[in-house]
């Protein structure tokens, strides 16, 4: 192997597509659920991993860390040579922009990674490589400090942000699954099931788990109906609660309210 191949990047370059404000249910998610850990640290370095052809979910990632951690750091990273040089005049204060992929070219173990819509091309047999990769990159686990280390957090959503579906990963692997829309916008929650991460959207099939979950959610939005009458958001609380009889959902009624269920991992994980 020469020395040009072995110093390229890993990973295939996507399609690029990035709107303002996609990314606003994962953001907002993240700043909730790990703002303890980037306060904390010393140097809290956050990445945007396959930012695409414009860098405005980097510039929003920096502003929605920064309202719970001040002293978050960014650092955009693309494949696509062409879009890096396109968003360096975005450069400023906390936030750099830098060529590569999977191998995350920085000198600093990350406290977050962020990668959202770029596993959607690649192959279902792929992602648990890439996974292992990336959460070998993350800040390691400091049972010390009582910190959990840094977080992975890889998943779709559509165009505008309406519905989006991640997987939140540590050093040591997975650990939850988070469902988020906008409830104006949903007829039920199977819908979600398009947006589903890589790993999970083939298994979306009969004897599956994550295939069992949406029929639940689904019958138990179907049993809420009454709750209607009081607005979208008190019908998905009312299935969320009824969903914990049966299903370990890992949050509570905060984050239902923002129209979010979050459900460890061992539960909905495929069969094989």
């Amino acid at each position: 192997m020469t020395a040009r191949a072995a110093s390229r990047p890993l990973g295939t370059v996507t399609r690029g597509t990035t709107n303002p404000n996609r990314l606003r249910r994962m953001d907002r998610w993240i700043a909730a659920t790990h703002g303890a850990e980037l306060r904390r640290a010393v140097d809290p370095v956050a990445v945007d991993l396959g930012y695409g052809a414009a860098p405005w979910t980097a510039v929003e990632l920096l502003h929605r860390l920064r309202t719970v951690a001040p002293r978050a750091r960014v650092v955009g990273i693309e494949i696509e040579p062409a879009r890096v040089a396109a968003a360096l005049p975005y450069e400023r204060a906390g936030l750099a922009f830098r060529h590569g992929g999977f191998e995350i070219p920085i000198p600093q173990r990350p406290l977050l990674v962020r990668a959202a819509n770029v596993l959607r091309q690649y192959e279902e047999g792929e992602v648990a490589a890439v996974w292992r990769r990336l959460c070998a990159r993350l800040a390691p686990a400091d049972p010390v400090r009582g910190s959990r280390g840094g977080l992975l957090v890889e998943g779709t959503c559509d165009e505008i942000g309406r519905r989006h579906v991640w997987v939140a990963l540590g050093p040591e692997g997975p650990r939850t699954v988070t469902f988020a829309t906008r409830l104006g916008s949903l007829e039920r929650p199977s819908d979600l099931a398009e947006r589903l991460p890589k790993a999970l959207i083939h298994r979306n099939v009969p004897g599956e788990p994550v295939h069992a979950f949406l029929r639940d959610f689904d019958r138990a939005w179907a049993a809420a109906a009454p709750y209607a009458s009081y607005g979208a958001r008190q019908r998905w609380i009312r299935a969320v609660r009824d969903l914990t009889a049966d299903w370990p959902v890992a949050d509570g009624p905060v984050r239902w309210r923002q129209g979010e269920v979050t459900v460890h991992w061992e539960a909905l994980a495929p069969r094989s």
